[in-house]
């Protein structure tokens, strides 16, 4: 890449753009799957009575 001098040509400027390092990008991870949610008798006790749960 020339620092001097513009590119006169889009071969050049491609050329120039090439030499240009690219930025590390950090690998994706995938998420962690979280378990099922169930509903246990514990918890249906606490809206068993209600008429609606809010």
């Amino acid at each position: 890449m020339s620092m001097t001098t513009e590119a006169e040509t889009i071969a050049e400027l491609i050329a120039d753009c090439a030499d240009i390092p690219r930025p590390e990008v950090p690998e994706v991870r995938q998420a962690a799957i979280a378990p099922p949610w169930t509903v246990d008798a514990a918890c249906h006790a606490q809206v068993a009575e209600l008429d609606e749960y809010v």
